[in-house]
């Protein structure tokens, strides 16, 4: 079952489901955000927006809003290490 990525608790890793259709989600994919892709929520600002995420080794910021458009599924043996 797919979530939004701006649902993912910091720590979590999750696997890029697919991207919602808007004018952000060619700019997203060029960033690193394709289908099958593992990333890391890494951490929230103090009031929850943006969120911080690993994508292959960079830090990538997003707004909720943005991060709103990317489905996600948890990857197997996901932990927590926030």
């Amino acid at each position: 079952m797919s979530k939004a990525l701006s649902s993912i608790k910091p720590g979590q890793l999750v696997t890029v489901c697919c991207i919602q259709d808007s004018e952000l989600k060619p700019k997203l994919m060029e960033m690193g955000l394709i289908a099958g892709k593992e990333v890391r929520v890494l951490f929230r600002a103090p009031f929850g927006d943006p969120i911080a995420i690993d994508v292959h080794g960079y830090v990538l910021s997003l707004r909720l809003d943005e991060a709103g458009l990317i489905q996600v599924n948890e990857s197997i043996g996901s932990e927590v290490f926030a």
